[in-house]
């Protein structure tokens, strides 16, 4: 395959050029979408439906807030102001509005009596509806107008999300550049991870229909996450071949059969875990696993294509306009380095790594779970302005009553009317917290009354969903078909109880694709727990510390964590812990890569850009940048490269089980003095890795010598030594110094 994408490389490079200008516009068409969290066959969804079809004009789209200083809402000059505003709103947008003197509410006017709302309900896409409507809402002769409502301040959280991100990624480009000069040790070859990533994002997100704001950056991190750590994997192994005196072509060959196996599955293995949230019924899981896999899948295939291709025209002019000393190849695995302790001391590293984890999860279990609402907006917007006047100056809950539908038996042909559910509105009444009852809409042809339930509670609070878990259970009657509950507290639990009987088996398909793949890509078994466990423990850890930050008001918010951002940070980090994890298990096999620094330089580059995100003025994004830098960090350092390397240690050989053995490693290296090369093809003109002296040979061929101290076990009866096929054009053997002091390499080009 290496040799093919070298000869083909122009025509790879051209090919890629075309196709990211041709979807570039659809990638970028700003389909945004909010939402999608809700089950669709939740009891709140079918009230919201219900709710939308059923009573014209009594969904709470868009709420006007209207005052006077000095004219009070019974004046017949207010009712006339606000009506003719009102009725001029063009009908293709708007389905029905609600007010004072069409509902006779008193909850609609203020304790004061000079300030109202109207409620206005849409038609079709409702924000595009909105957006067509908005002038005009605030047009009213002789009143204070302010909008909000859900619509809007959907619509101010995602506006402001999206200048906020783009003004932090105006600060993050510039550092980000230099980063990657520093990681990639060259200006020409940071070109690369900047190609693969924005090929990676341009790709995932033309296949999506409609993505949110928030996922439109989390998919940037993971593809900007992705691209750096294949980047530096093939360059790596790029600069190894190139050193060792191989031609481009022969490089490029080279690169691909060791690094691109590793890249490959990694690719794999991401997309199959991430394509489980496609098997849940929420919208939203269903876009999000689908945008992460499409940008893990492309990711691959440019690393594996265009990448090579690009260093099979570089050749040595990638290093050129270099910034600091190309790094030193030296023997990888998980012996070398900052690894070298956790290596030493497993059982120490397993265990101290292992309780610092659990002590971080430890606020997990008193986390909760919400979506974002107008607390999470700048106190000056507008759309928290009306909210907190409105919770203010009216009847507590007035905008977030529990909706109860009610469909009733027919009754000899009769028309429905309010009376039909008197017996169920008098139950309701008498339940504690409870501070009335309203008929809030009938509809005749589906014999169905609304009744809005007022309560006294805080609607995130645990008595508020006991009071709807106390409605559900009463309202049912004799002459009673369906009792439907909705309203935002119903909606919220019903969110809760789908996330606690979703997420268990969210994390069972997940990490059963992810234990799948590294199975079958590694021929090991038992491999696969340890990184399971490691997962898990990584994500419990951050979330836990997540959801910490959420509720304490660190970040000038206090509140639950929202389901969205929490699902983009545990996306984004678990992509890239899978990646680190397949590239530590290729580094323990063939001990001819540097998984250490590969992890580390992709780490940094996505916890800079997300830190940027912290100087947001939205609670939420403000969320995503700590959140995001919290989960990276604790899977980076934490536990890829402490707990999963002293496992690993620990667990030794049978880690392998049962299929084949690694390459020769340590533990298993024979202790004779004596290594024959293989016999093989006579040795090419290519200069060994000898940092510029003069050339070492075994039996005529160039060669590189190495040793630890990593003190190794002994078999009493040491097997015979033998060569092992470490890279292309590649050989190497290994033995245990006398007494397992220690032990000593030599590799021999083919």
């Amino acid at each position: 395959m290496g040799r093919l994408v070298y000869r083909g490389r122009w025509t790879l490079l051209a090919l890629s050029l075309v196709a990211a200008l041709l979807v570039a516009p659809l990638a970028l068409s700003g389909r945004a979408v909010g939402g999608g969290f809700e089950d669709p066959r939740a009891d709140s969804a079918t009230a919201a439906r219900w709710s939308a079809e059923w009573y014209a004009g009594q969904s709470p789209d868009v709420v006007v807030l209207y005052r006077h200083p000095s004219v009070k809402v019974r004046d017949p000059r207010y009712k006339k102001a606000v009506h003719d505003s009102l009725r001029g709103l063009p009908a293709e947008y708007v389905r029905g509005m609600v007010t004072y003197w069409t509902t006779g509410s008193k909850a609609m006017v203020s304790r004061d009596g000079h300030s109202t709302y109207a409620i206005v309900t849409l038609k079709g896409a409702k924000r595009a509806s909105y957006a067509a409507v908005a002038a005009r809402l605030r047009t009213v002769k002789n009143l204070r107008v302010a909008v909000g409502g859900p619509v809007p301040v959907q619509a101010e959280l995602d506006g402001a999300a999206a200048i906020d991100l783009a003004r932090v990624g105006a600060v993050a480009a510039p550092v980000l550049l230099v980063l990657l000069v520093v990681v990639f040790g060259s200006l020409v070859a940071a070109v690369l991870p900047l190609v693969v990533g924005l090929l990676a994002v341009l790709g995932a997100l033309a296949l999506l229909p409609e993505v949110s704001v928030y996922s439109f950056y989390a998919v940037v991190l993971l593809g900007l996450g992705l691209a750096a750590g294949y980047s530096l994997l093939l360059l790596r192994a790029f600069r190894e071949e190139i050193a060792g005196g191989a031609s481009n072509e022969q490089a490029v060959a080279g690169t691909l059969a060791t690094a691109g196996r590793t890249v490959g599955v990694a690719g794999v293995c991401v997309a199959a875990s991430l394509l489980g949230l496609t098997l849940f019924p929420q919208p939203f899981l269903n876009s999000l696993g689908l945008a992460a896999a499409g940008v893990a899948l492309v990711a691959s295939v440019a690393a594996l294509l265009v990448a090579p291709a690009l260093l099979g025209v570089l050749g040595r002019r990638v290093d050129a306009l270099r910034v600091r000393p190309m790094p030193v190849r030296r023997d990888g695995g998980l012996r070398d380095g900052g690894l070298q302790d956790g290596a030493r001391r497993p059982v120490v590293y397993l265990v101290a790594v292992t309780v610092a984890l659990v002590a971080l999860a430890g606020p997990l279990p008193g986390v909760e779970f919400g979506n974002a609402d107008h607390r999470a907006l700048p106190a000056a917007s507008e759309g928290r302005r009306v909210a907190e006047t409105i919770e203010r100056d009216f009847a507590r809950n007035a905008l977030s009553p529990i909706d109860v539908h009610v469909v009733v038996e027919p009754l000899d042909g009769a028309a429905v009317t309010a009376l039909d559910v008197r017996p169920i509105a008098e139950r309701l009444e008498r339940l504690p917290h409870v501070t009335g009852v309203e008929t809030a809409g009938l509809s005749r042809p589906n014999r169905a009354v609304r009744l809005a339930v007022r309560h006294d509670l805080d609607p995130l609070s645990a008595q508020a969903g006991d009071l709807v878990a106390a409605i559900r259970s009463a309202a049912a009657g004799p002459d009673v078909r369906q009792v439907v509950v909705g309203g935002p507290v119903a909606a919220r639990l019903d969110l809760l109880a789908g996330l606690s009987g979703t997420l268990p088996w969210l994390a069972v398909v997940v990490c059963s694709a992810m234990a799948l793949v590294l199975a079958l890509a590694f021929g090991s078994l038992v491999l696969p727990v340890p990184a399971v466990v490691a997962s898990v423990l990584s994500a419990g850890a951050s979330f836990g510390v997540i959801g910490w930050v959420a509720g304490s008001g660190f970040l000038g918010f206090a509140g639950p964590l929202d389901v969205s951002v929490a699902l983009l940070i545990g996306v984004v980090a678990f992509g890239l812990s899978v990646v680190h994890q397949v590239f530590l298990v290729s580094e323990a096999r063939t001990t001819a890569m540097g998984a250490r620094e590969v992890i580390m330089g992709a780490a940094l580059l996505v916890t800079t850009v997300a830190g940027t995100f912290a100087a947001a003025g939205i609670a939420v994004v403000r969320l995503l940048g700590v959140g995001l830098c919290v989960a990276v960090a604790v899977d980076a350092v934490l536990v890829r490269l402490l707990l999963v390397p002293a496992a690993m240690r620990l667990l030794g050989p049978a880690i392998w089980w049962p299929l084949r053995a690694p390459a020769i490693s340590p533990a298993e290296s024979p202790s004779v003095p004596e290594v024959e090369p293989p016999a093989l093809a006579p040795p090419r003109d290519r200069r060994p890795l000898t940092g510029g002296r003069p050339a070492i040979t075994v039996k005529g061929r160039p060669a590189v010598f190495g040793a630890d101290t990593d003190p190794v076990p002994v078999p009493a009866e040491p097997p015979q030594p033998g060569w092992v096929k470490v890279a292309a054009g590649r050989t190497r053997a290994v033995r245990a110094d006398p007494g397992g002091a220690g032990w000593t390499w030599v590799e021999v080009d083919d």
